[in-house]
């Protein structure tokens, strides 16, 4: 135990980590152990969908399937609360330790989702540097907004945030009303064009969208929307900085802050 930098009493540390889910495959990358994390899933290495896309090459990609994942013989699966049910319940019935972390709504949950997984891998410590480190950059942003502005967070088919979403909370925290919180939305809905229009948004936020075209996608480029007396993108990503609630989350309310 000594030898392993463990204290009289403690579990040692898995040492083959495999994570099936796009939030927690940043968690462990920010927080495994030099060789500790075997694999990450493919979403990881998706620059539209990772904020760590060129680290997750590092590492062997998996797409969820319990067959692989056994494989690799893991003595920790990290998954999330909707990661492949059918696999993560076949895992656990085949004896492998399997972890489920929420991804936090809040960005005050933030700190204790970092806990978590660092407690999973052992690295509580450096967790929990991590979470007081969060905390502080947290507050100070949020002890300097932006200049009072309302913007609207629009994609493919008018999707967009409402109240009670990581997103809107990115939006409050930099300053900003977000219009779909303002006309009643909550969660993940669809915001009209006409009530895009009728708002009147100093700011649209829009999606970035993957090469080719698709008819979900043609409302953004809608001559209402660039005729908005708003200042249009650049886009944003939608899983990388805004929905994992990983610490980069800081790096979206910073950019947001630092637009005029």
């Amino acid at each position: 135990m000594l030898a392993l930098g463990l204290a009289p009493g403690a579990t040692a540390m898995p040492a083959r980590v495999v994570s099936m889910n796009l939030c927690t495959d940043q968690l462990a990358m920010l927080l495994a152990a030099p060789g500790q994390l075997v694999s990450v899933s493919f979403l990881a290495a998706d620059p539209m969908s990772s904020a760590m896309a060129a680290e997750a090459r590092a590492y062997r990609l998996n797409h969820g399937q319990a067959e692989e994942v056994f494989l690799m013989r893991p003595d920790l699966v990290l998954a999330g609360r909707y990661t492949a049910r059918a696999a993560v319940d076949l895992l656990r019935r085949l004896g492998v330790k399997v972890v489920t972390v929420d991804a936090p709504a809040t960005l005050d949950a933030v700190p204790d989702t970092v806990r978590a997984v660092g407690a999973a891998l052992g690295r509580s410590p450096q967790a929990e540097a991590m979470a007081t480190d969060f905390t502080a950059r947290l507050a100070a942003l949020r002890a300097h907004p932006a200049p009072p502005r309302r913007a609207a967070l629009y994609g493919p088919g008018g999707f967009t945030s409402g109240s009670g979403t990581m997103a809107d909370d990115i939006l409050r925290a930099a300053g900003l009303t977000n219009v779909a919180a303002a006309a009643g939305l909550s969660g993940y809905a669809v915001l009209p064009l006409e009530k895009l229009v009728m708002a009147a948004p100093q700011e649209v936020i829009v999606s970035a969208t993957y090469p080719g075209t698709s008819r979900p996608e043609e409302v953004l480029q809608h001559p209402a929307l660039k005729a908005l007396a708003a200042r249009i993108g650049p886009p944003r990503q939608t899983g990388p900085g805004w929905d994992c609630g990983t610490p980069r989350v800081l790096d979206a309310i910073a950019g947001l802050e630092a637009r005029p």
